[in-house]
């Protein structure tokens, strides 16, 4: 999953640059990101719960990168919302929905597992879906208006879903880390 990340990260960026897309922007950073959270979780499998979770706090903060990546490319869009090519708007986005699909049906078996990490990448990969689909909707928005601005909106929305995603898995790591102490018999904080 990991190189089926990566690799779509350079399409994906290249087209995003090329056309001046805020949204696609955000989602190849995006692919970049599940790219580490993926990794990590390798890295972390062995792990005692209490590094686990402490993983995951770390993958939240992972997950916070693109929201910022498409919060700087919206605001320096907004002097000149001129609008990104809705063909290769539409065609990036539809790659990446093949992508990011085949990701979230290997990692919905190993979110059922609970752990911060699997939950992590489960959520990334969920919300990259949701967001390739929604620029297919900013790229007929765009024939429509003729304006840049659904595609920074859309940016802007980008920026919240992945701040509801990091607080969720910071959640679910916060309480594996005092399930962790617990098991332990630490005191919790």
């Amino acid at each position: 999953m990991a190189s089926l990340n990566l690799a779509y990260f350079f399409v994906e960026i290249g087209v995003a640059l090329a056309i001046g897309s805020v949204s696609l922007f955000a989602d190849s950073v995006d692919f970049l990101e599940d790219t580490a959270v993926n990794l990590l979780i390798v890295v972390a499998l062995g792990w005692s719960a209490h590094r686990q979770a402490l993983m995951g706090k770390v993958m939240a903060g992972i997950i916070l990168v693109p929201a910022a990546a498409a919060l700087w490319q919206a605001v320096a869009k907004f002097s000149d919302p001129s609008p990104p090519d809705p063909l290769s708007l539409a065609l990036t986005a539809g790659g990446a929905i093949v992508v990011n699909t085949a990701c979230a049906l290997l990692l919905a078996r190993m979110r059922a597992h609970g752990s911060s990490m699997s939950h992590a990448a489960y959520l990334a990969a969920r919300n990259d879906v949701i967001a390739n689909a929604l620029i297919i909707a900013v790229a007929a928005a765009t024939v429509w208006t003729a304006s840049g601005w659904p595609d920074i909106v859309l940016g802007i929305v980008i920026v919240l879903i992945n701040g509801a995603a990091a607080k969720e898995v910071w959640e679910v790591a916060e309480e594996e880390r005092l399930a962790a102490k617990a098991l332990a018999g630490e005191e919790i904080d």
